[in-house]
Order: structure tokens, then C-alpha cells, then sequence
């Protein structure tokens, strides 16, 4: 495997026996161009596979980004272990290899029909077949194969292009009988990736002609250097351990053709986003550009930056890495074909109308994203600021979640007993007036407005003052209340919509933006919501009021809002009567 850049790589590739040729329906990423989001874990499928896999993937339970698979009719390993070989001149002992590392590999895989045993051994080029499998597994694959099947090999890439090459390789199959062994004298040799390496000769002449050059035209180099300033970076050393994480300014310079204002994707409070297009692998990106003015935390804050760029979720946008200059920090993600969805929601003119269904989907796909942040992470991440504008639709109009994490670019080097609101207004959930603390409760909150939002196709706060539905959240509660709900519903969108979605959709909404911070799901309950695993619980008594829990909260009435939650406290109480 090479890497286009050193020590990154995505996502694999495979060695396969499968009863067609024809794979066209397999998708790139982390399917490794061997299934797709339908077929995975299909019994019909009848593939036997050995993955040499590069990126941990929750959904199919990885256990590392740098480990071998045996997969049968899934991208879930039957079994799997950390890529090495023991290792027989040390005694068995286990050694790591990094797939990665752009070094030519061995792989063996053996099977016994009549064991029903399955064995697969590694080990470097030069290194002889060690006695011990790294994997060994019993499994009948006669329940799994099919005759006539086809034996070959697969491999995709993700965000980041790399180069898979199948060196050589040798069958047999019989009883008894074992693959011819390869010359390894007759290998090709692997292609060579980045520029090529100076000659003898050249390192030994370069020197002295650039101490001439430096002689004579001292002064051109001086003005070729204060021209080349445009691109200078800050860099520390601390940040040598996330390299490829880090991209050139001049790279970043040149694929956005000087941050021109006709590939200005977009702007908001936190910069300007440019599309790009990356100059060695091709790759579309997208290019935020953040202005800050404090070096304190910086080095926390760059390793957040880095922990979120590992995060792999079909559900969130891609953070690719990051680019220092003074004064402005660059953040590179994947590009997103079709945009943020509130210029669908609030129709621009070159935008159609979603139908129910999309936006459904979409909603969905915003909570199973964001359940993984809070929950499925190796730590939570707390978003900050969910809303439609943060919300980004790739080819396929799938929602994806963007912008994670970057609001703590302003809590770092602050005094930590103090703390500061965060956040777009109309997604604000209510303590954090009072206590500026942001929590996965408060990201449930704002996840409750944009499900309103996206249902009833109305922004959170409308800019006509007139308009006696300005807030979203109080106009849904006054129908609420009325036993109209359904009237909400976005009216481009009327007769032509599944109505039981519509209701759980509202009522799920009211339910994660209600003002008490307890009663609101977590977003593992608001998953199974929305997948129909459990059904939705009452919000609270129709005659209380949303606006009055708020207040009372902020003005730290929490012990009576706790019993709200539980026993149903009376509205007279309540209205002070």
C-alpha cells in the first residue's frame, strides 16, 4: 500500500472468492469495493474475503485502523487481529507492521476443507512463511461458496487517494497441495510516489553551484524570498507528530486559486469557506478560514482538531487537517456537492423544494450523526451549534453534520472559571443563559429546533417582527396546545407527506426543545424514536406552558422544574393563581 501522503491512508483493499465478476454495485470507502450499504451482511451475497484494512470504522466494529479481517458476506470481520506476524527468529514473538508503511508484505491464506479450518499469515517480503497464523478461524466455507466463483482482488479509497498493488501472487487448490512459492527476484518493482530521488551526481554538484548562485545573485534571492512570504506558516515543533494531518498554505493557496471570491463557497461568524481542489491527488475539498488573535491553547486546541479529523462517520462532514498562519487557521474538510440545507428549507431560486421524504431522511441522519459524537466516540464531543447552515448534503442529498467542535476555538486561554455563550440564537437552549455551560442536553435542545425548522420549513427566529409567528419554537406550542400540530407543517410540503412522520417528527421535536434540561431524550433514545423502537412519551400536560419552565429555570427554580418532570405539577401553580 502507498500512501499519496506519508503515514495516511484510506481505506483498504481485499482478497476475495465471489460467485460474479461483476461488482458495480459496491461502493468506495470503508465497503472496499466489495459490497454496498444494502447487501452488507446479505447471506446471498456468498463472499469470502481477507481484508487488510487502513481505517476503523464503528459501524462494522473495527478494532484499529491497521488490522487483517476474515470477512464472510460482511464488512464485519468474523474475526479479526492487529496487522504483525510472530515473528520464529524471536521465538514467536509478535511484531507490528504498519500496512501503511509502503513496504513490500507477504500474505498467506490457507484453507482446509476437511479441518473446515481457515488460516491467514503475514509477514515482511524477505521474512519466510512463520509457523504460527496470525489468524486462525474454523468456519465451513462450502456453506458459503459457490460453483463456478471467481477468485481476485478489491480496493477503495476514502477522502485521501493511495496507490494498492498486487506485486505478485500464486493458487492451488487441491488436497494436500500448497501455492507455488514467488520469486521474489522477479517482483516488479513498487511505483514511485512524490519527485525522484537526485542522483549521485547531483547531490554532489547541487551544493556548490547553489553557494555560486548564493554569490552571485545574493540580492535576486533575497527578493524571491520576501515574494515567497505570501505562503510562510507558523509552525512549532510540538506539531511534527500530526504531519499528515497538516496541509501546506501553498497547497491550500493554489487549490483554491488565491482564495478568489468565485470559489467562496459561503460565510459566517466564523470565517469564510472555499472550495478547492487539492493539486497532486485531485481531491475537492472545502477550505474554512478562521481568524484568531490568542496563541494560548492553541497546542490543546490543534489536538482536538486532529482527534476530530479520526472521527469516521457517514453522518459528519470529513475533517481533513488543518494550516497555521499568523493571525488565521485554516480547516480542510471533504467537499459537499450540494451544499448546506438551509438554502433548500429557505428556497433560493436555483434551489428545489425537499419533499418529505428527503427531509425525513435528513433528520435522521443529523441525529445518528450526532448520537455518535456524544455516544460512540472515544470521548463526547458536544457540537454547539447544530442548525440547517450546518447541515451539508453530499451527492447522494445524505445529511452530514459539519462544523463540529469549532466553537471552542474561542474558549481556549479563557480564564476557566469563567465561561461564554456559544452558539446561533433560536438554538439556544435555556440554561445556557444562566449557566454559559454547554452539554449534550444543550446540543439536544438545538437538535429539537432544527427538526422544527426542517419540518415546518420556517427559520428558528423570523426576521418580520410583525409576524406573530417570529419565534418557531412558541408558534409550534400554541398549535400544540390547540390540538393542531400537523398544522405546521411546511405548506409546500401539505398533501403530500407520510402523516404519522409528520406527527412523531413535531412531537419529537417539542420533546428535545423542551425547556427542562432533564426531560429531553438523549440522543440514543431520539435514534430509536426515529427508527420506531420505542414509542415517544407524553411531553408534559397540555395547559403548561413552555415559556414559563424556561424562566423558571433561569431564574434557579431547578428543584420545582425536577418535579414538573416527575408528577405533573398543576398549571395554577404555575400561573401564580
Amino acid at each position: 500500500m502507498v500512501p499519496i501522503y506519508p503515514g495516511i491512508c484510506t481505506d483498504g483493499m481485499a482478497f476475495l472468492i465471489s460467485p460474479t465478476k461483476d461488482l458495480s454495485g459496491a461502493q468506495t470507502s470503508q465497503y472496499l469495493g466489495l459490497l454496498n450499504k444494502t447487501s452488507d451482511r446479505n447471506s446471498s451475497n456468498h463472499i469470502f474475503a481477507v481484508e487488510l484494512d487502513t481505517s476503523q470504522n464503528t459501524e462494522f466494529n473495527d478494532i484499529d485502523d491497521n488490522h487483517i479481517g476474515i470477512d464472510i458476506n460482511s464488512l464485519t470481520s468474523f474475526q479479526s487481529h492487529s496487522a504483525g506476524f510472530f515473528d520464529d527468529s524471536k521465538d514467536g514473538m509478535f511484531s507490528n507492521l504498519s500496512l501503511i508503511s509502503s513496504r513490500e508484505m507477504q500474505v498467506w491464506v490457507d484453507y482446509s476443507a476437511e479441518a473446515t479450518q481457515i488460516n491467514v499469515t503475514m509477514a515482511p517480503l524477505k521474512v519466510t512463511k512463520p509457523s504460527r497464523p496470525l489468524l486462525s478461524a474454523t468456519y465451513n466455507l462450502s456453506t458459503v461458496l459457490e460453483d463456478p466463483s471467481y477468485i481476485g482482488f478489491s480496493a477503495s479509497t476514502g477522502p485521501i487517494y493511495s496507490l494498492y498493488c498486487v506485486l505478485g501472487w500464486s493458487f492451488s487448490l487441491g488436497i494436500n497441495s500448497s501455492a507455488p512459492q514467488i520469486d521474489i527476484a522477479k517482483l516488479p518493482k513498487l511505483p514511485q510516489v512524490g519527485p525522484k530521488p537526485q542522483s549521485k551526481v547531483l547531490k554532489i554538484t547541487l551544493p556548490i553551484a547553489t553557494a555560486i548562485f548564493i554569490l552571485i545573485i545574493g540580492t535576486t534571492i533575497i527578493l524571491f524570498v520576501r515574494r515567497q512570504m505570501k505562503f510562510a506558516e507558523i509552525k512549532e515543533d510540538w506539531e511534527d507528530e500530526f504531519g499528515p494531518h497538516r496541509f501546506s498554505y501553498k497547497d491550500l493557496f493554489h487549490a483554491t486559486d488565491g482564495f478568489k471570491n468565485n470559489n467562496l463557497l459561503g460565510l459566517g461568524g466564523f470565517g469564510k469557506v472555499y472550495k478547492g481542489v487539492l493539486p497532486v491527488s485531485k481531491l475537492e475539498i472545502a477550505v474554512k478560514r478562521v481568524s484568531h488573535d490568542s496563541k494560548q491553547g492553541m497546542k490543546e486546541f490543534i489536538a482536538e482538531i486532529v482527534s476530530i479529523g479520526r472521527l469516521r462517520h457517514r453522518n459528519l462532514v470529513q475533517l481533513l487537517g488543518y494550516c497555521r498562519r499568523k493571525g488565521e487557521l485554516l480547516l480542510v474538510y471533504d467537499y459537499m456537492a450540494n451544499g448546506s440545507l438551509d438554502k433548500y428549507l429557505h428556497c433560493e431560486e436555483d434551489k428545489p423544494t425537499l419533499n418529505w421524504s428527503q427531509r425525513f431522511q435528513i433528520i435522521k441522519d443529523v441525529a445518528f450523526g450526532l448520537f455518535y459524537l456524544h455516544e460512540r466516540c472515544e470521548k463526547v464531543v458536544i457540537h454547539r451549534d447544530i442548525k440547517a447552515s450546518n447541515v451539508l448534503l453530499d451527492c447522494e442529498m445524505n445529511g452530514r453534520l459539519g462544523d463540529f467542535g469549532l466553537a471552542r476555538l474561542y474558549d481556549h486561554g479563557s480564564d476557566p472559571q469563567t465561561t461564554h455563550v456559544v452558539g446561533t440564537m433560536g438554538y439556544l437552549a435555556p440554561e445556557l443563559a444562566r449557566t454559559g455551560k454547554a452539554t449534550p442536553m444543550t446540543d439536544v435542545y438545538a437538535f429539537g429546533i432544527f427538526i422544527l425548522e426542517v419540518t415546518c420549513g420556517q427559520r428558528p427566529i423570523s426576521s418580520h417582527a410583525e409576524d406573530s409567528s417570529q419565534i418557531l419554537i412558541d408558534w409550534v406550542v400554541e398549535h400544540w396546545h390547540k390540538g393542531s400540530l400537523t398544522y405546521t407543517l411546511d405548506h409546500r410540503l401539505q398533501g403530500n407527506c407520510n402523516a404519522d412522520e409528520v406527527d412523531l417528527a413535531l412531537t419529537l421535536g417539542l420533546l428535545c426543545a423542551h425547556p427542562v434540561c432533564n426531560a429531553r431524550p438523549s440522543m440514543r433514545q431520539v435514534t430509536q424514536y426515529l427508527n420506531g423502537e420505542m414509542p415517544l412519551p407524553e411531553i408534559m400536560p397540555r395547559n403548561l406552558s413552555y415559556s414559563v419552565l424556561g424562566l423558571m429555570q433561569n431564574e434557579g427554580f431547578d428543584q420545582y422544574i425536577s418535579t414538573v418532570g416527575s408528577s405533573g405539577i398543576t398549571s395554577s401553580f404555575l400561573s401564580g393563581r
